[in-house]
């Protein structure tokens, strides 16, 4: 079988899937024609006007609102202005800046608006169960959080590791250790005699360590290794993020990385140990389906982490 016959991975299907829906998403919402709906409005200006409905905003805070470049926003609002739906006024918080209100006629456009894409989305669910109505609403609201941590995390870079790495991310994961108290007399990964020569670790075959860097400063990594006794089973380690990185979802991204690796490696299991301090951190690997466990597996040396965990991979 050449790499041409063989079946994709699932991100990559999954992928696939997710940009068609997307696609068709947007092409069935109308968002690609000039006008929205029977209004005359086109997508930008119909959503600048429900922005301009609770209290009057600049052309900066538009933009950001609709995550649009400011030029769009300002010619947005230009042509509200101009067909008698909205008007301008001097900031008086910044002279600079302009502030669009809506106007009478603009509040009867936005009931309009509200009444229009009211009845429409009303049809869409006229053709779901309750029950499938509540999922479709969960499951965009993950998709519009991914989206966000994804523009949270541009400019970011995400690579294998190198040993002119060894340095700075011994320093991160010791810092990182001791801001929550896990410290090297204690039995915690921190003390580690390799942790000065991490990248050298993770030659062995089925041992991968990522680190994610910003303007040539190191801020995070993650590891994946066979673990010591166990055949066919992997370990997550040494997944540290400094405080900058926190917040911006790197944490489930690159665990996420880690376990595509850990399959492609065809283990069939991966394990970790932890403790009961590292509580976003416990929250994230049950997120991601790891289960506690009752007793240790494997050699990994660190006593002093009394929470094993493991999740099945195939």
């Amino acid at each position: 079988m050449t790499d041409l016959d063989s079946e994709p991975c699932p991100r990559v299907r999954a992928r696939a899937g997710l940009r068609a829906v997307s696609r068709h998403i947007v092409r069935q919402l109308g968002m690609l024609n000039s006008s929205f709906g029977e209004l005359p409005l086109s997508p930008v200006q119909a959503h600048a006007l429900i922005e301009l409905s609770n209290q009057a905003v600049s052309i900066k805070q538009l933009a950001q609102r609709l995550n649009i470049d400011k030029s769009n926003a300002s010619r947005a609002v230009t042509h509200l202005t101009e067909k008698g739906f909205a008007y301008t006024q001097c900031n008086p918080k910044d002279t600079r800046s302009l502030l669009a209100h809506l106007t009478p006629q603009g509040k009867k456009l936005l009931q309009k608006l509200h009444h229009q894409q009211n009845t429409m989305f009303d049809q869409i669910l006229s053709q779901l169960s309750t029950e499938e109505a509540t999922t479709i609403e969960s499951a965009m609201a993950t998709y519009n959080k991914a989206i966000s941590r994804t523009q949270a995390q541009q400019g970011y870079t995400i690579r294998e590791i190198i040993p002119e790495d060894d340095q700075a991310i011994a320093k991160l994961i010791r810092e990182v250790s001791a801001e929550y108290g896990l410290c090297a007399d204690k039995g915690f990964s921190v003390a580690d005699p390799s942790l000065d020569n991490t990248s050298e670790q993770y030659q062995v075959a089925g041992a991968c360590y990522w680190v994610i860097e910003l303007d040539g400063e190191l801020l995070g990594g993650v590891g994946i290794a066979p673990l010591s006794g166990e055949k066919g089973v992997c370990e997550l380690q040494k997944m540290y993020f400094s405080k900058q990185l926190r917040g911006k979802g790197f944490a489930k991204r690159m665990a996420y990385l880690a376990l595509d690796y850990a399959c492609e490696q065809q283990y069939q299991a991966c394990y970790l140990e932890t403790t009961a301090c590292l509580t976003e951190a416990i929250s994230l690997y049950e997120s991601l389906g790891f289960e506690h466990m009752s007793q240790h597996l494997g050699d990994t040396g660190h006593d002093a982490c009394e929470m094993p965990m493991l999740l099945k991979l195939s």
